[in-house]
């Protein structure tokens, strides 16, 4: 049997399937044939239809098999759409945006199959059986109308076998991502913010009889620092770990052993995520001493409000600055992430996410505008505030320089100036020294209405570069965009070797 996967990753940053690897590590392990196509411009694959035509004869799959996102949803169907003139080979869609719509996805005509939930034992079986009938996660047509079989437990991710790198030509991966390797060490979170898939996914299993206790796992320590090994002999310039697991700090003992045991075998630094709540000295100390350079935490929205009652976040501004007071007292360099734009939100709000910036002021911050996944609560939130432009939504490849969400003039043109010059506000909110001339231009700015402000944007991004310099020159600490459009920077952070 071959099976080949498609990987739609375009207009956006190099990513790596945890789920494709997942599922073609155990399928090799089974004896069946593997391919990818991965399809982004920056590893020099683009949205080409004649070039995946030939590659799909050339590999000549028994499946074919779409790994799709939301936001790349449109492209695998345009790509699904096409494969079906030249091929009767059975099409199977999987991915999280299939979990959270897979009715919907299954009534499309390209669409033979899909995949609901965790896929590695489901596309064996599929594979093995040779038909979709009682393969549980697995949908089909019966006479126009769709058949999902319920799904089955958890997978048990301590007995799958190493990730498939080689399919995926890692080395350019590596490269293309300046040396950074993304790792999971575990699947699943306990919490239920509205604007992640973790709550839907939880309620989807529990309709099968799988209780949410089952939802988190994780690989033991031997299976992670035997992947690590593996990764470390078989690829070069690898500069960077970064552990993408919600839940990497949460457990200490397994966080203590880890941390002895990766420090044993290599000085790399590496990233991890954590949270605000539960971040405390022994956690930084045993992250500090095994070569944790930037800790990560979702802080999402400065407005107590917003977090509680559209988001779900429960912390509060204190804990945020306690564990980011924590962190650099340790000597970890941090990271923020919020979201401008979100339901309900008004430019009070968005005020509250600037002045908490420049309050904890963290090594980096990153942001984006929220976008509204169907099947989340959030996407049910925004729907109700009659806030989402539906057109809009089905137009989007990224959420970082536009948004889906119409929030009412004020609230949008505020939401406008804050993502384009972020920086400049948290510098200007900051109180630190010598940014008198961040204060006047953000002050300018507040006045400005959507005319003054669009005829000035230009004008304002040359005023700032100049004010950036200024600040370079008199060693005063402040915020620059850099690494990314939408990354802030803490002028006392040289490590350019470490970037992302």
């Amino acid at each position: 049997m071959r099976i080949l996967f498609i990987y739609p990753n375009i207009n956006t940053q190099v990513g790596f399937n945890y789920g494709i690897a997942y599922i073609s590590g155990l399928l090799k392990e089974r004896g069946i044939t593997t391919g990818l196509i991965n399809i982004n411009e920056k590893l020099g694959y683009p949205l080409d239809l004649d070039r995946i035509r030939k590659d799909v004869l050339a590999f000549k799959p028994d499946m074919i098999g779409f790994s799709v996102l939301t936001n790349q949803y449109k492209y695998a169907l345009e790509i699904a759409r096409d494969i079906k003139r030249y091929t009767d080979v059975p099409v199977l869609f999987g991915g999280i945006h299939v979990t959270m719509d897979p009715a919907e996805t299954l009534m499309h005509d390209e669409v033979d199959l899909i995949c609901v939930g965790e896929g590695e034992e489901a596309l064996a079986e599929l594979l093995e059986k040779g038909g979709p009938a009682g393969v549980r996660n697995i949908g089909r047509k019966e006479n126009g109308k769709p058949v999902i079989e319920p799904l089955r437990p958890y997978t048990d991710i301590s007995k799958l076998p190493f990730k498939d790198y080689e399919i995926f030509d890692f080395q350019k991966m590596i490269d293309a991502k300046d040396g950074w390797v993304g790792l999971t060490a575990s699947r699943g979170c306990p919490f239920r913010c509205t604007y992640c898939l973790n709550h839907k996914i939880i309620d989807i299993y529990k309709g099968s009889g799988h209780m949410p206790r089952g939802y988190i796992r994780r690989h033991t320590v031997d299976q992670m620092i035997g992947e690590i090994e593996y990764l470390l002999k078989n690829y070069s310039r690898i500069t960077m770990f970064i552990f993408d697991d919600d839940i990497f700090t949460f457990d200490k003992v397994w966080l203590k052993e880890f941390t002895e045991r990766y420090r044993s075998i290599t000085g790399l630094p590496f990233v991890c995520n954590a949270h605000a709540r539960i971040f405390d000295d022994e956690t930084a100390s045993l992250l500090k001493n095994a070569g944790c350079r930037i800790v990560k935490f979702g802080l999402e929205s400065g407005s107590d409000r917003i977090r509680r009652r559209v988001l779900q976040r429960y912390m509060s501004n204190r804990h945020i600055a306690d564990a980011f007071s924590t962190a650099e007292k340790h000597g970890l360099h941090t990271s923020a992430f919020v979201m401008l734009g979100l339901p309900y939100e008004t430019v009070e709000d968005i005020r509250d996410t600037v002045d908490l910036l420049a309050e904890i002021k963290p090594g980096r911050f990153r942001w984006s505008l929220f976008f509204p996944f169907v099947g989340t609560k959030a996407y049910s939130i925004a729907e109700s505030s009659g806030q989402i432009d539906m057109g809009r939504m089905e137009q989007l490849d990224n959420f970082t320089d536009e948004t889906c969400m119409k929030l009412g003039d004020d609230v949008d043109l505020y939401c406008d100036k804050v993502k384009s010059i972020l920086c400049a506000f948290v510098n200007a909110r900051s109180g630190l020294k010598h940014t008198e001339g961040f204060r006047h231009l953000i002050d300018e700015i507040e006045s400005m209405d959507l005319s003054s402000w669009q005829g000035k944007k230009e004008t304002i991004f040359k005023i700032i570069e100049e004010l950036n310099e200024e600040m370079e020159k008199s060693g005063g600490l402040h915020y620059t965009v850099k690494y990314n459009p939408f990354m802030g920077v803490r002028s006392d952070w040289k490590d350019d070797s470490i970037s992302s």
